[in-house]
C-alpha cells in the first residue's frame, strides 16, 4: 500500500496532478475505474473529479466530461468510506443528509481530521482539500457552527476571518507539492479577498504565473508565456511556451504560431506557423478561432502553405461563424466574396464584411470604395466610394480607380467621368 492511499490512487495522483506532464493521465483514469469498482472510495473520489471537466482537472488529459457520472461516483466514494470523498462532496454541495447517513464517520469533523492528518504529513491533494474547506467556508459545517453560537456579530466575523486565512498556507503547500489548483485559488484569494473579511492583496498574485511555470506545470508555463507576450518580452515568452507544449499544453499552439508568423522571439517561418495553427485547430480547447483565422489568412496569401482560396474561405468563415463579434478575418472574407475566391461571388456580402474593418487597411478601403463607387452589392454612392479610395492612399489599384471620377465644376460633387 502507498503511504497515504492505495498504490493505484497514489500513482493516479502523480499522473493526474503531481507529474501531469507525463502523458499517463488516461492510463491513470482507467486504473481508477478498476479500483473504484473494487471498492476503493478514494479512487471513486478522484475518478469523479476526472469526469467534472477542466474546472477540476487539467484539460490536457482530455478526460471525458460527464456530470451525472461524476455525481454518482462522488456519492459512491462517500459510501465506500473515503474521507476526501466526504469533503469533496461537501464542497460540491452533494453531501445531502441522506448521504451523510451512509458515510462511516461519526461526523464531518472526523472525516476532516483524517484528511488533515494526511495534509500535515505532506500529502498535496489533501493539503488542497483542506485549503478548500477554509477557502469556501465549509469549515462552518464541519465544525457544526451556527450564528447563535456567537455572542456578537464581531465575534462571528473574527471567527470567520481566523478560519478563512488558513487557506493561504494550505494552498501554497499544495501548489508547491503538485496541485496547480492551489495556485489558481491563491490568485483568486489575493486578487479578490473574501467579502469584507479579508482584503485583496493583488501584489501577491503578480508572481504566481512565474512560480507555477517554474514548478513545471504546463498550463502555468502557458499562462506565464502569454503574460510575457503581453509585456512584449518575446524571447522569454517563446521559451516558456515551447516548454508548455513539450509538457502537453496544446493551447499554446496559437501563440507559437503567431511567434513564428511574426518573428517574435524566433526567426520568422510561415510554414512552422501554419503547422502550429493546424495543431491548435485540431487539438486545442482554446484559441481555435484564432488558429483558424490566421491559418486562413496564410492560405489566402500563400505564405507557408500553397495558396488555396477554398481552404482560406472555409477557415475564415468557420472562425467568423463561431463568434460573429470577431472581425479579424473581415477583409479576407470581404475579398473572397468580392472576387469569388473560394466561394460564390456576392457583392452584398463583400460589402457587409468590408464594412466591419475598423483598422487601417488600404486593401479594404480600396475594395469597399470600388464597390460603393460602382454600385456593386448595394446602392451606388460615388461620393463615399471616392472618399474610401482616397483613404487607401498610395494603393496602386485605388489610384487607378480614382482616375474614373471627377468633381463637378459647380458644387464639387464627385461623378463618373
Amino acid at each position: 500500500m502507498g503511504r497515504f492511499f492505495s498504490d493505484t490512487v497514489e500513482q493516479a495522483l502523480r499522473d493526474i496532478y503531481y507529474q501531469m506532464w507525463t502523458g499517463r493521465g488516461q492510463e491513470a483514469m482507467r486504473n481508477l475505474e478498476q479500483a473504484s469498482a473494487a471498492g476503493d472510495g478514494d479512487a471513486s473520489c478522484l475518478l469523479a473529479r476526472c469526469y467534472c471537466g477542466d474546472q477540476y482537472v487539467w484539460d490536457g488529459h482530455h478526460f471525458p466530461e460527464d456530470d451525472l457520472k461524476a455525481t454518482k461516483l462522488l456519492h459512491k466514494s462517500v459510501e465506500q468510506g473515503s474521507a476526501i470523498g466526504v469533503l469533496v462532496a461537501l464542497r460540491s454541495r452533494e453531501l445531502t443528509p441522506e448521504l451523510m447517513q451512509k458515510m462511516p464517520f461519526a461526523s464531518l469533523q472526523e472525516a476532516f481530521d483524517e484528511v488533515l492528518a494526511k495534509a500535515q504529513a505532506g500529502e498535496p491533494f489533501c493539503q488542497y482539500t483542506i485549503g478548500n474547506s477554509y477557502f469556501w467556508w465549509d469549515f462552518i459545517s464541519i465544525q457544526g457552527k451556527d450564528k447563535n453560537d456567537f455572542a456578537s456579530q464581531e465575534e462571528l466575523r473574527s471567527y470567520l476571518r481566523e478560519n478563512i486565512v488558513k487557506c493561504e498556507d494550505w494552498f501554497w503547500k499544495a501548489f508547491r507539492g503538485g496541485v496547480f489548483w492551489g495556485g489558481n485559488n491563491l490568485k483568486h484569494y489575493y486578487q479578490n479577498g473574501d467579502e469584507d473579511l479579508v482584503l485583496p492583496q493583488p501584489e501577491k498574485a503578480q508572481d504566481i504565473n512565474r512560480i507555477g511555470a517554474e514548478y513545471g506545470y504546463p498550463n502555468y508555463q502557458y499562462n506565464y508565456g502569454a503574460q510575457l507576450r503581453q509585456e512584449k518580452q518575446y524571447d522569454e515568452a517563446f521559451r516558456w511556451l515551447k516548454k508548455a507544449l513539450e509538457g502537453g499544453e496544446v493551447n499554446v499552439c496559437y501563440y507559437l504560431g503567431v511567434a513564428y508568423e511574426l518573428g517574435q522571439g524566433v526567426e520568422t517561418d510561415a510554414a512552422k506557423a501554419a503547422e502550429y495553427y493546424k495543431k491548435g485547430l485540431e487539438e486545442a480547447q482554446f484559441h481555435r478561432i484564432g488558429c483558424s483565422n490566421r491559418l486562413g489568412a496564410l492560405y489566402y496569401d500563400g505564405k507557408g502553405v500553397p495558396q488555396d482560396y477554398a481552404k482560406a474561405f472555409q477557415l475564415l468563415k468557420w472562425a467568423y461563424d463561431q463568434d460573429t463579434t470577431n472581425n479579424w478575418g473581415a477583409y479576407y472574407l470581404g475579398s473572397c466574396y468580392a472576387h469569388g475566391y473560394g466561394t460564390q461571388q456576392d457583392y452584398a456580402l463583400a460589402r457587409k464584411f468590408l464594412e466591419m474593418v475598423d483598422w487601417q487597411s488600404k486593401n479594404a478601403f480600396y475594395l469597399l470604395g470600388y464597390l460603393y463607387a460602382r454600385g456593386l452589392g448595394g446602392p451606388e454612392d460615388i461620393q463615399k466610394g471616392v472618399a474610401l479610395l482616397q483613404k487607401a492612399g498610395d494603393h496602386s489599384q485605388a489610384q487607378e480607380e480614382l482616375k474614373h471620377y471627377k468633381k463637378t465644376f459647380f458644387g464639387g460633387k464627385w461623378v463618373r467621368r
